[in-house]
């Protein structure tokens, strides 16, 4: 069935106004974590420097941490009485969605590793029978299978494949899809998509120079992937290994601090003796560890 033209084209520009908006800010907008702009063009004797396969891999899981975490939020903000909803007759319900995108997960995340996912007999049911399901089990059902993803993505090891690479791909072009279609969804129900929230406000405490001292150092939090911390000022800054200028750090107590262009921030942890031995980023539903290593 056609879809009508106002409403087609209403959802275009939507859909365009929208993607966007994720690629500047979900994307490499990490202000901790973000891609490197292009070299310089190298002479044809200057090797390219090798990038490190964990890190790479992490760059990934970081994108997937990105539309994961806003998925769930998206569902989880849509009222239940709501996940019959579709734009249009030729579209599906956001129920429909979820139950397809956890069995999306588990299909392309098997791909990555070993791991497998063990099929219940809820797993053989009809599409249409699962998009009835009630809202909290379709939204369990979605975390569960990103958490699955994580556990695949952390047992496939370095990126040392074109199929590897391609699997990868195909799991985050998914991921965000997905979510520009239920954002756009969400827009035409008259809700905010989380993209589209501001940071929880936050409020910085004043830290001497000598207290923030004490942060300064290279921090790991995988192989190829690091955080150095120094001091400009009277002011904290942090800056990753892939690149991109340093954001500062503001603090929210003497451990914790906080980036007030995304919603991110650091923990720092200290040994008996009162030295700093490490921090963990908080982000996009995940905690990461990294130790201190300068």
């Amino acid at each position: 069935m056609p879809l009508p033209n106002k409403r087609l084209s209403l959802m275009r520009r939507i859909s365009l106004t929208l993607l966007p908006a994720f690629a500047a800010f979900a994307i490499p907008g990490y202000a901790l974590a973000q891609t490197p702009a292009r070299p310089p063009a190298q002479s044809p004797a200057s090797p390219a420097p090798a990038a490190g396969p964990d890190g790479v891999m992490l760059v990934f899981e970081r994108f997937a941490d990105v539309y994961g975490s806003r998925l769930v939020a998206a569902f989880d903000s849509i009222p239940a009485g709501r996940y019959d909803y579709r734009p249009t007759p030729a579209q599906q319900p956001v129920g429909y969605i979820a139950q397809h995108l956890e069995d999306a997960n588990y299909a392309l995340c098997e791909r990555f590793s070993d791991l497998k996912h063990p099929r219940a007999g809820q797993d053989s049911l009809a599409d249409t029978v699962k998009a009835r399901w009630p809202k909290d089990t379709l939204v369990e059902r979605l975390r569960a299978s990103l958490r699955f993803c994580d556990s695949a993505l952390d047992r496939a090891g370095g990126l040392q494949s074109a199929a590897l690479a391609s699997s990868l791909l195909a799991f985050e072009t998914d991921l965000a899809e997905h979510y520009s279609q239920l954002a756009t969804y969400m827009r035409l129900l008259g809700l905010i998509p989380p993209s589209a929230l501001p940071p929880k406000p936050r409020t910085a405490i004043a830290l001497s120079r000598a207290a923030l001292a004490k942060y300064v150092g290279l921090y790991r939090l995988a192989p190829g992937f690091e955080l150095r911390l120094t001091l400009k000022g009277d002011s904290l800054f942090a800056q990753a290994s892939t690149g991109n200028r340093p954001g500062q750090l503001w603090p929210e107590s003497p451990n914790d601090f906080f980036v007030k262009e995304a919603d991110a921030q650091v923990t720092f942890k200290w040994d008996a003796r009162g030295a700093v031995t490490g921090l963990v980023l908080h982000q996009y539903g995940r905690d990461r560890a990294g130790a201190k290593v300068h």
